[in-house]
């Protein structure tokens, strides 16, 4: 369960950036959570809940935005969102595995006061 050390990570993010901003409270954070980022957005949940628990984040709205994968074809030279797991283009049908997007997580937002 690698999400607590991802949730450790974001949060230790929000923290800083809370402090930057001369908050002391984080209302709600947004994370884009690519769907081929390898995480659990149900772990990465429940990991907030415990990494967040005495923090000025504790209580804080979690926000979870799937991202999805998107693909390019070098044949059609264009970028594609595939059907599922076999990144195929959908006009030459040709492989792809050059992924452009949907392989990250992202701290996009926070709401602090």
């Amino acid at each position: 369960m690698h999400e607590v050390g991802l949730m450790q990570a974001a949060l230790a993010i929000a923290l800083d950036q809370a402090a930057a901003q001369g908050a002391s409270k984080i209302h709600a954070l947004e994370l884009h959570v690519g769907q081929q980022s390898g995480v659990m957005p149900a772990a990465l949940a429940f990991a907030f809940g415990v990494v967040s628990a005495g923090t000025a984040a504790a209580g804080a709205e979690l926000r979870l935005t799937s991202i999805p994968v998107r693909c390019y074809c070098s044949l059609c030279q264009r970028e594609f969102q595939p059907a599922d797991w076999i990144y195929e283009c959908p006009d030459c049908h040709g492989l792809s595995t050059d992924i452009r997007q949907g392989q990250t997580l992202e701290l996009a937002s926070l709401e602090v006061s």
